[in-house]
């Protein structure tokens, strides 16, 4: 069931298009000047489309990531994500579909030491209140897939760097969202941990059906995505397939 389909209100029919953002914008006021970080950009990714996103520091990359999650509003401008557009919602169903049809990957994991890695699996369910033995149904196939079901019950600690960030893809698709956004997940990882995170992302990512936004200083990084996106002054300033 998508997220449309489970009840969030203003949903348009998604056809083929993940994400549309329309003359998006979104100023902060410095000292009383205002200031731009994305300037009336406007971008559509296809449904299962693995998309990196590319830029230098302070290019607006950081939030285009927070107004698509909804984290902040645009100051104008419309983001449509799985057929809603979210300036439509209240707090409440924002926080939703957030939760439901967004997976976010983190360059630091965001693994909880405290808890198994099955438990960081499946926290994002129990969160959404789900019983345990729900969680842990959704989250066992997903540990198989990123091989580390043999580590379930391990503590993030004892993983190395790229098991943590197989850990955190397997927590991102635990609801099979229609958005994944990878910020930076391979910025904490060796040159081959990093390959087989890309590699197993993307083949996730296509198997689950889900649209895949990658943020990247890393060109070896951008070029196995399907499109790469360069930002600039918080505009698209290239468009241009990957070498994947």
């Amino acid at each position: 069931m998508t997220g449309a389909a489970a009840g969030v209100e203003n949903a348009a029919p998604p056809g083929d298009v993940a994400l549309r953002l329309v003359e998006v914008v979104k100023e902060f006021r410095t000292g009383g000047t205002p200031v731009r970080a994305v300037d009336r950009l406007s971008l559509e990714v296809p449904r299962g489309q693995f998309l990196a996103l590319v830029g230098r520091s302070g290019s607006g990359k950081s939030t285009l990531l927070h107004l698509v999650a909804g984290l902040e509003p645009p100051s104008a401008g419309e983001i449509w994500l799985d057929g809603v557009e979210l300036g439509r919602l209240s707090d409440d169903r924002r926080t939703r579909l957030r939760r439901e049809r967004i997976g976010m990957i983190y360059q630091f994991f965001n693994l909880l030491p405290t808890l198994t890695v099955a438990e960081n699996v499946a926290l994002p369910a129990l969160l959404a209140g789900e019983s345990e033995a729900r969680a842990r149904a959704r989250a066992e196939p997903l540990l198989a897939e990123v091989e580390l079901l043999e580590r379930r019950d391990a503590r993030p600690h004892t993983l190395s760097g790229g098991e943590m960030q197989r850990a955190a893809i397997a927590r991102a698709l635990v609801f099979g969202p229609a958005l994944v956004m990878a910020d930076e997940p391979t910025g904490n990882l060796d040159s081959r941990a990093a390959d087989q995170v890309l590699a197993l992302l993307r083949g996730l990512a296509q198997r689950h059906e889900a649209t895949v936004l990658l943020v990247t200083h890393s060109r070896e990084a951008a070029d196995r995505a399907d499109r790469v996106v360069e930002l600039r002054d918080g505009r698209v300033v290239a468009d241009r397939s990957g070498a994947a």
